[in-house]
């Protein structure tokens, strides 16, 4: 009898074990939004475009193949990002929200704070134009002619980076956006660019975006780009070891450095030139001259 309890209770262990197993994989699985790498030690990046667009498959592929390691992405906007790093749940970010990036270091909870890159906001809009923004002559007269038009302007209000520019925008513009026209999606770049699309609405795109949209966009034309506050830098930041003992510092590190070594600036200037007939983002070299 002892006997056939045992078996009975050995099985139901490895039962258990088993609907745990599948359970904790599943949990992990809903976790990150990929894994890249199949094997060694693990980190942590959390960011935007560069992950929905490819770039960081594009950097993790070759150096997880050299060191034997995982990365886990994870999407979130910069503010998301950096918010998730100060909450200790991040070994690494790529972002562009300069101002909130030199608060973090000074603050304490990041560090290696290291420029990979940039890329550029157009606003874009339904060809028609009926604010006029073509004709503007700077990225804050386009913003004061949508108000005053009341033309429907879409914005991801997430407190992104992209979120953050725009409000910037509208300050300079000297206007408190509100309204029917004013229209706040609380999503991503990708799916609000492709709703002001369907919606004929303005909006303000990252460059990268649009370009990897193109085929599937309607609508939309680009009516204004050039101006310098548009200009969008992007930054790696790494979790201070010092705040966060248990974080994968040494990984995240080293892969900064690679994202921002020869070979790193390399994929990043020329990522997208095959899928999409041209590169997604300008390298750090070029960055260099449009940062503060």
């Amino acid at each position: 009898m002892k006997k056939k309890f045992s078996k009975l209770a050995v099985l139901f262990l490895i039962l258990l074990l088993s609907v745990c197993h599948v359970y904790a994989g599943q949990s992990d699985q809903q976790k990150y939004n990929a894994v890249y790498g199949t094997t060694g030690p693990a980190m942590t990046v959390a960011t935007g475009s560069p992950g929905a667009l490819g770039l960081l498959k594009a950097l993790a592929d070759p150096f997880c193949s050299a060191n034997h390691c995982r990365i886990n992405w994870i999407k979130k906007g910069s503010g998301a990002s950096l918010k998730a790093m100060k909450a200790g749940k991040v070994d690494m970010v790529m972002v562009h929200a300069p101002a909130t990036e030199k608060k973090a270091v000074e603050d304490g909870w990041a560090t290696m704070r290291t420029l990979l890159g940039s890329n550029e906001f157009y606003i874009v809009g339904p060809e028609s134009d009926p604010a006029g923004i073509s004709k503007a002559r700077s990225a804050k007269d386009a913003y004061a002619m949508i108000s005053k038009a009341g033309a429907k302007f879409l914005s991801r209000g997430d407190n992104s980076g992209t979120h953050k520019k725009e409000m910037k925008i509208w300050k300079l513009a000297g206007t408190k956006p509100a309204g029917s026209w004013y229209v706040v999606t609380k999503d991503f770049m990708g799916p609000t660019l492709m709703r002001a699309d369907k919606e004929l609405g303005y909006f303000m795109t990252d460059s990268s975006t649009f370009f990897a949209k193109q085929s599937k966009i309607k609508n939309l034309k680009i009516l204004f780009k050039g101006d310098p506050v548009l200009v969008n830098v992007y930054h790696a930041l790494v979790a201070s070891p010092a705040k966060y003992p248990k974080a994968n510092y040494d990984l995240a590190a080293k892969f900064v450095k690679f994202s921002n070594s020869p070979a790193g600036q390399k994929i990043y200037r020329e990522y997208g030139k095959t899928k999409f007939g041209t590169p997604l983002y300008n390298d750090a070299e070029y960055a260099k001259k449009w940062v503060k």
